[in-house]
């Protein structure tokens, strides 16, 4: 009995123990082989502690919101019925893009693209903003057309005269640079290598993460191995993205030969247009309104109470928000002005919304990501509501590699109003629409394109017979005659010879301007009542078509948990 007992606690000891050493530091509790092994092995940033918050941006923690509106529809649009959504968390920038940042953008442009070499003509004249929004056929404002985007008077106004391809051509080039910064800090690239860039050469996000040795060019005395960047210390706080500091340090102890990945905690995800729920909740700012039923959306304003003055005694009267006060009346009397701006204003002239944000509402409207339609179908979806998904794939070439843009195979759009714009650079991944590889027995989505799912089209409905030629044109898809949206159709193209050819669409058909390429824009304008200044309130206009009172401003997804909050008393105690 005694021999029975002892070997009972003999095994339970060794049980023990190899329990112990399973669960030691640096181990993997799956297989328990060391995690970062400097002789080789999985690599995985186990330290990381948050996302690194990237410059100009605060954090909007997700939740719940009515969307839509229930004050008056003096418009009759019908646009905004109330419906209950949730968002996750996000990252928004603080104030609208200004003509400073954007002007950094040009100045990129021409720096690596230069305007006077054949093949980037068209890339620079095809990211400046249209400065020829200002003029009007019965007023004077060629101060605005000259001066407004370059004049440093202007320099924190924010920028106007850009249409939505160009701002999300901007948050595109805005995700690059940031994460060369972080990546360069992190000596995962050559210090100031960012000076010689030229075409073909420059950093892109995608192409470092599928093919790090074929980014920058190939270029292997700029794009580091971690064995030639030992000694990297962490990033300060002070660089504009406070958050690398928390990621798990690169330092010498890392193996060599690493390049830099999605585990190792340190790129961010993409600065883009916020989608028109996240730019809407964030406008709102329930969040510290506790006083008004969040769940019924009864805010007006992105402010408390019903009112565009301030209420406060020091400030009492001021206007709230950069908004036209009346027929001809933008900015009140001389000496003793209501919103202190006749066009737009200085970023953070007016107080911030409960998130932090500034000019929700009023100063300039604002893109977002959004294809516009009548109707939020909550039905279908009520979290992360998007109506614009185009899912698309980085293209293999013949011999099993991703494909790279060259100036050779680098593409072109011409817009409606003739423009020229790329849309892509040398150096970037080519993407192609995603296909039957991707689909294929999927519930989630069948197709690349979806920016008409649902949309309240016959084809939407349940009566609508998939696969049978006779209900439209091609396996089913409906025709131009048969869609509730069908707007005119108008080619504009350019010849060989550098001449623009203007197809117009003259059918008697078309009965809206409403198609997959008008976007949604949010919050009133220095041109605009007050009425606008809900942020409940949708219109919409051509994705290339800019105005003198539309701009935008950018925002990042989160990683991670909802928000920095500390652990309650009942999970410390588990």
């Amino acid at each position: 009995m005694n021999t029975r007992l002892l070997l009972l606690l003999v095994l339970a000891f060794s049980f023990a123990s190899c329990s112990k050493k399973s669960d030691s530091k640096g181990g993997s509790k799956a297989t328990g082989w060391k995690i970062n092994d400097k002789k080789g092995g999985f690599q995985y940033a186990s330290k990381f502690k948050k996302q690194a918050t990237g410059p100009g941006l605060v954090l909007v923690e997700g939740g719940t919101f009515t969307m839509g509106k229930v004050q008056d529809d003096v418009m009759h649009d019908w646009n905004n019925t109330p419906n209950q959504q949730h968002v996750q968390s996000f990252y928004m920038d603080e104030t609208e893009v200004t003509n400073m940042m954007y002007m950094e953008y040009l100045d990129w442009l021409k720096r690596v693209y230069p305007p006077d070499q054949e093949n980037y003509k068209n890339i620079y004249e095809g990211a400046s903003p249209d400065t020829l929004v200002w003029r009007n056929r019965l007023g004077y404002n060629e101060t605005m057309t000259e001066n407004y985007l370059r004049h440093p008077a202007y320099g924190e106004y924010p920028v106007v005269g850009v249409n939505w391809i160009q701002a999300t051509e901007f948050s595109r080039w805005r995700t690059d640079r940031v994460n060369e910064k972080v990546l360069e800090e992190q000596r995962y690239l050559k210090k100031d290598a960012k000076v010689a860039s030229e075409a073909g050469k420059t950093f892109s996000t995608q192409t470092y993460l599928a093919v790090p040795n074929q980014a920058v060019g190939g270029d292997s005395e700029i794009v580091l191995q971690r064995g030639q960047g030992r000694g990297a210390k962490k990033a300060p706080a002070k660089s504009g993205t406070d958050g690398a500091a928390n990621a798990q340090p690169t330092g010498g102890n890392d193996p060599k030969n690493v390049y830099a990945t999605r585990s190792s905690g340190l790129i961010l995800p993409d600065y883009r247009l916020p989608t028109e729920a996240e730019w809407e909740y964030a406008a709102a700012a329930d969040v510290g309104q506790r006083e008004y039923n969040i769940y019924k959306g009864q805010k007006k304003y992105p402010w408390s109470g019903s009112y565009t003055r301030s209420g406060k005694r020091q400030v009492k009267g001021d206007q709230l928000a950069n908004f036209k006060q009346g027929k001809g009346d933008y900015g009140g009397i001389a000496g003793w002005s209501d919103d202190g701006a006749d066009i737009t204003n200085k970023v953070k002239s007016y107080p911030s919304n409960d998130f932090g944000l500034y000019d929700m509402a009023g100063n300039v409207a604002e893109w977002v990501a959004d294809v516009y339609r009548p109707i939020v179908d909550d039905e279908a979806n009520d979290f992360n509501y998007y109506r614009g998904n185009v899912y698309m794939k980085n293209k293999i070439g013949e011999d099993g590699k991703v494909e790279l843009v060259t100036a050779e195979n680098q593409k072109f759009d011409t817009l409606s109003n003739g423009k020229i714009i790329a849309r892509n650079f040398p150096g970037e991944i080519a993407q192609v629409p995603v296909d039957d590889n991707e689909t294929y027995l999927r519930q989630n989505f069948d197709k690349s394109d979806n920016r008409n799912y649902r949309d309240g089209d016959k084809q939407s409905t349940r009566y609508f017979k998939f696969g049978s030629s006779e209900e439209g044109d091609e396996k089913g898809k409906l025709n131009d005659n048969q869609r509730m949206y069908d707007s005119p159709k108008h080619n504009v193209s350019v010849d060989s010879l550098g001449t623009m050819v203007r197809k117009y669409d003259k059918s008697n058909k078309r009965t809206t301007l409403v198609n997959d390429d008008v976007r949604v824009y949010k919050g009133g304008s220095w041109r605009d009542r007050a009425y606008w200044l809900d942020p409940a309130q949708r219109r919409y206009f051509p994705q290339d078509i800019a105005t003198d009172y539309i701009g935008f401003r950018c925002a990042m997804s989160r990683v991670g948990p909802k928000a920095d909050k500390k652990k309650s008393a009942r999970n410390k105690k588990k």
